[in-house]
Formats: structure tokens, sequence, C-alpha cells
């Protein structure tokens, strides 16, 4: 929000809902998923995107990626409406933002080898034609993000490598179409343990390489801090469809001002059996998360804040810089913005 220029990607008062049908007799309801985003990406920028599952934190993302159709709002690409761009300006916005799936396996089509996955998008976009040209493209891109000697996985299947594997292959074919900006939907989420950092040290390389932005989705603020941090990127921590904080990783982190980060943070396990006995849980009027079906009124998060006003079951809290660079939605917060 304090970069200047043009952003590569600008969302403007996004809201994504769902009909769903509820109770015995199928009464409709609508789920808002995201309930008014506004948020800026840059080039080369790193926004980590954190918040409890069914937060709207993927919704965001692919509605961001052109999977989804907002519901109301706009997405703008390079200063343009997304939804007035012309055909050609519409298939550059959608080549220039790829998404990495939270299940590698899942995202792979098990029918094909890693050659003919990592081949079709070059074959469609016109990158490399066939024959010795696209075998070489193919094993640049396998080398690019360490799978070597690439002729070793070129003819296997997806079922044939490991989750970390897996992971590459997608991360690959995402950055295939030289992409501006890569969606990382949870992508360590299904991966083992002792190869996650791998992962994440391998998209930051590769930001160093190519220049992508990224928009990194995780619940898991160890990690978040680790991406964001090491890449000097900003963390947005996301509740019930809204973006409630944001700023530089660190910042963030070290100094939350929104009761729920600070929730989130004081959550976050400690690997040391000492400190970790000593721990208490999160102060919250109630651990029960509110339906996206039927959220609260006002600030959403007042019916588990422990610093509850009367304004905030009234009014929703914008969201304000209440330090340089650092935004925050909350009554605490009234007069600083």
């Amino acid at each position: 929000m304090s970069k200047s220029g043009t952003p590569l990607i600008e969302v403007r008062g996004l809201k994504v809902y769902f009909p769903v049908r509820k109770g015995l007799f199928g009464k409709k309801g609508i789920v808002k998923a995201v309930d008014g985003v506004d948020l800026k990406i840059f080039e080369g920028d790193i926004i980590t995107l954190v918040g409890e599952s069914g937060c709207g934190k993927t919704t965001l993302g692919k509605t961001i990626a052109g999977l989804l159709k907002p519901t109301e709002g706009s997405i703008l690409f390079k200063g343009k409406d997304v939804s007035k761009l012309s055909k050609k300006e519409y298939s550059e916005y959608r080549r220039s933002i790829q998404i990495v799936h939270q299940d590698p396996y899942a995202s792979l089509n098990p029918t094909k080898t890693v050659f003919q996955i990592l081949s079709y998008p070059l074959i469609k976009w016109g990158l490399a034609r066939r024959g010795s040209e696209l075998e070489e493209r193919v094993r640049e891109l396998l080398t690019l993000v360490g799978l070597t000697p690439p002729e070793e996985f070129m003819r296997k299947y997806p079922h044939q490598l490991s989750g970390g594997q897996r992971q590459r292959v997608a991360i690959a074919r995402a950055i295939s179409v030289h992409p501006r900006l890569i969606v990382a939907d949870e992508p360590i989420t299904m991966i083992d343990v002792s190869l996650r950092l791998g992962i994440l040290d391998l998209m930051l390389d590769l930001r160093k390489k190519i220049g992508t932005s990224y928009l990194f989705i995780t619940h898991d603020f160890g990690a978040a801090r680790y991406f964001s941090a090491k890449g000097g990127g900003r963390v947005a921590v996301m509740y019930l469809g809204k973006i409630i904080e944001m700023g530089p990783a660190e910042e963030v982190i070290q100094n939350p001002l929104h009761p729920y980060t600070k929730a989130l943070i004081e959550a976050v396990p400690v690997p040391d059996p000492t400190i970790s006995k000593k721990k208490r849980m999160p102060k919250l009027r109630s651990l029960d998360i509110p339906s996206p079906l039927n959220p609260p009124s006002g600030c959403k998060f007042h019916t588990r804040c422990i610093h509850y006003m009367e304004i905030c079951s009234k009014k929703e809290p914008p969201l304000i810089e209440a330090k340089p660079g650092h935004y925050v939605a909350c009554w605490l917060y009234e007069g600083r913005g």
C-alpha cells in the first residue's frame, strides 16, 4: 500500500459470494467468502495471506488468478479493469498469473508424463517448437526447479515422484510461461515437513532469477514469517473474508496490532518444551468461529475479542494506517489513520 506507481494487480472492494442450501428444507443462504477486500500487488512483490481455514484466502487467490468471478468489486491488471480487457489483453492476464495448488498430486494429470505436463503450456503459448527445442526447454525448467539430472524425471508419471518432487514439477509448470505473479496456495501443506523449507527457498530463488511476484497463501505463521521476511515482503491477515491487518512481515509478527493477529501468533507452537508448558491459551471471549453463513455485524471478530466495545458490534472498522506502512481494521486505533 505504501509503494508508488501502477500496481501489477489491484483489488478494489472485492466480494465473492457463494449461494448454498442449508437445513433439512433446503433454505438458501449465502457464504460471503470474500467480503470487501482492497489489495495492491506490485512487480516483484511478496504478499503472504494468513488466516484460519475458511477465512477466504484461497477464494481471494483464485479470483485474482481468474479462476473465479467476483460477485462485486473489480480487479485491475496493470491499471485496466480485467472485466473490460480485450480478448488479447485477457489472454495476457491469464498467462501472467499462474497458480500453484496445495495438492501437487491432484493438480498434475496422472496419465501424463512430466515431459507432457511441462510441454503443453510451452506449445499452447508458442514458447517452444516441437522437437529438440521443446525437449531442451523442458530440461531447463526441470534444472531450474532442482530436478536433476532432468533426463531421470522427464519420462516419469506423477505417481512415481515424491510429494516434494511433484510440487517442484507444479512450480516448473507455473514458471514455464514467464508469469508476472504466482498465487501459491498452501504449497507446502501436503509436503513432508523435512522438505518444506526447500520448496520455500526454491520459490524465493526463482523470484531472484525470473523476477516474479508472489501471493503466498498459508495458515502457518512460521512459514509466513520465513517466506515474507526473507523476501522483504508483507503479511496480510484475513478473518471471515476481510483483511484486518497488513504490513511488513517482521513488523506485523513482532508488533501485531489487531487482537486476532495477536491471538494467532500466541497460538503458534514453540519447539522448546519448557517454554511450551508455560504458554497459555490465547485470551478470547469465545473459541468458536462464527459461521460464514451468518457472520457477526460490525467487526466480525467482536464476538471473540477481549477488547470488545459497543461500537464493535454496530459498525465495521475501516482499514487504516496506524503506523507507517502498517494497516489495521480495529476500533482500538480509531483516529490514528
